[in-house]
């Protein structure tokens, strides 16, 4: 997977790295979404939700061509997304 970082369209917060924004892409167990909202209708934006090598959760927002991936947004999980995060983790480790 190849990565746009040329003028990332949002300010890294301290906490976090390209590289674990990167490797939150790599977790095997991310969970990749397309949000059903008009909002994201003009462009399609997806979510990802995984853990960094260091175990960091990482929310971000992106685009892709197929190709390339053009992170948007990217943060540390909030409570509720490292829950959902858990829980499609054990769905899927359960199956």
């Amino acid at each position: 997977m190849e990565f746009d970082w040329n003028n990332p369209p949002f300010n890294l917060d301290s906490s976090l790295t390209l590289q674990e924004i990167e490797e939150s892409f790599e977790d095997p167990f991310a969970v990749k979404l397309l949000p059903d909202s008009p909002r994201f209708s003009l462009q399609a934006r997806f979510f990802n939700l995984g853990l960094s090598a260091n175990g960091a959760g990482i929310l971000s927002v992106y685009r892709t061509n197929g190709r390339q991936v053009r992170v948007i947004f990217a943060r540390p999980f909030q409570p509720e997304e490292k829950f959902f995060y858990q829980r499609k983790t054990d769905q899927m480790l359960n199956q």
